[in-house]
């Protein structure tokens, strides 16, 4: 097998990479458990997602007795801040490796998550030491620091080193790994936002965050654990007693050369499929943020808003599936071309929004967006541009990303609010999806 292995060099602390089993003296290929480790660790990250954070918005509004537009500011400020350090956060990962980035992540996550369910004591401390009529202010410090620091640690670290850490493991069958990983995410998040609001309604939201809060520091207990950071610090290879020399696979699924962050950056294709996902997450966030607002325009309900989600999450899963596994038989170009033309799908479905079609239009289109985003933001950075510095690259590409869907809700609302409608907005990102489709083609694997 094609392998960069002995390019590879040890994560620091290697005396405690077999701490406290070593994987090599278990019957089975342990990859199959640092795959369940991962999964798990991305749906730990859900409370830093904007699926996730929007459950809390309207409580946090009416408990700190702040405007819709200083909620959706803080949320940008610290959204943007978080995206400034992920690039940088993304050497730790290359450093330390995804199973103690993602436990120390996780940990961070549940303190943040901690801390920000006594946001209002928080805030009310921290106005009492400032004159009179700054009250707003501290909250809006707080809410901005505590939405800074669950981005970064959730959305962020915990996402990338979890995902990661499960694509070090697998190189022939990445595309099936990633597979299995977009169903239960898929469903996971779906299902998020129902689970936190049971918990707000059981014992109300500061208790929801404490309780998610453990839940966080359990997933941390187990990546500690049981997560593994590269096959070879123990010995192993990727993919074990399943990869085959002979096994039918596209060739550039195989192991190629081994990029800097600065190599990768001067590539076409980077910027092509790091563009591309940019968009993808600024549009399903703008979209997520504004739903109600963008179908009340159309003239239709809240109810009939929130009814997209779950058959767009189902043509999703459908559509990640099937691209996961031909991913490992096809170039990445073809499936990054079905994910910008999903965006223009439903750019334009939003842009004459109406009831009947147009909504059909816009659940397909939101589908085989999702489903690509996936599998383009994870699978495209070690079969691009190697594993050795992994960490670093695809940092850097979720640290844009991140920037895009805080921009994403901004731009609609600037568009609404200024012209009246989001149909300007909405029109921008198919445009840009058009040119993007147009750039696809060039866009090979680096030699």
């Amino acid at each position: 097998m094609n392998s960069d292995s002995a390019t590879r060099e040890p994560h620091a602390s290697p005396r405690f990479a077999n701490f406290p089993f070593n994987p090599v003296r278990l019957p089975f290929f342990y990859g199959s458990v640092v795959l369940v480790c991962g999964t798990l660790g991305v749906l730990a990250s859900a409370p830093g997602q904007t699926v996730g954070v929007s459950v809390f918005t309207d409580l946090l509004m009416q408990a700190h007795e702040l405007s819709r537009s200083w909620i959706s500011f803080a949320y940008l400020a610290g959204t943007i801040g978080s995206a400034m350090l992920i690039s940088r956060a993304g050497h730790w990962y290359d450093r330390w490796g995804g199973r103690w980035v993602s436990a120390a992540s996780a940990a961070v996550l549940a303190l943040v998550l901690l801390g920000m369910s006594f946001s209002v004591e928080i805030a009310n401390l921290a106005a009492s030491m400032l004159p009179d009529g700054y009250h707003g202010y501290a909250s809006f410090v707080v809410l901005t620091i505590g939405f800074f620091a669950m981005r970064f640690s959730g959305q962020g670290m915990l996402t990338l080193s979890s995902r990661n850490m499960v694509l070090e493991w697998f190189e022939q069958r990445r595309g099936l790994a990633l597979a299995l990983i977009g169903i239960s995410v898929a469903f996971g998040f779906s299902a998020a936002p129902t689970v936190f609001e049971w918990l707000i309604q059981k014992g109300g939201w500061p208790w929801a965050w404490q309780v998610i809060a453990a839940g966080v520091a359990v997933y941390s207990v187990i990546a500690f654990c049981f997560g593994r950071s590269r096959p070879e610090d123990h010995g192993l290879t990727p993919d074990g007693p399943f990869a085959k020399e002979g096994r039918k696979t596209h060739a550039e699924t195989l192991s190629g050369r081994q990029f800097t962050l600065a190599e990768a950056r001067r590539t076409y294709s980077f910027w092509v499929f790091t563009f591309s996902v940019v968009l993808s997450g600024l549009v399903l966030t703008a979209f997520s943020f504004h739903v109600v607002s963008i179908f009340a325009d159309a003239g239709m309900g809240r109810s009939e808003a929130v009814a997209v989600f779950l058959p767009a999450a189902c043509v999703s899963v459908v559509v990640e599936f099937i691209g996961s596994w031909v991913s490992d038989f096809i170039k990445l170009k073809y499936l990054a071309m079905v994910q910008l033309i999903g965006i223009v799908v439903l750019s334009l479905s939003l842009s004459f929004l109406a009831p009947g079609l147009p909504v059909v239009f816009a659940v397909l289109g939101m589908g085989l967006m999702q489903g690509m985003f996936g599998i383009i933001s994870a699978a495209t950075w070690p079969r691009f541009f190697g594993r050795t510095h992994l960490g670093a690259i695809s940092g850097f590409s979720t640290s844009v990303v991140v920037a895009g869907t805080a921009v994403g809700p901004y731009l609609f609302s600037v568009a609404h609010d200024g012209l009246g409608s989001y149909r300007p907005a909405t029109l921008l990102c198919a445009a840009t999806a058009v040119v993007l489709l147009a750039a696809s083609p060039r866009a090979d694997r680096p030699q």
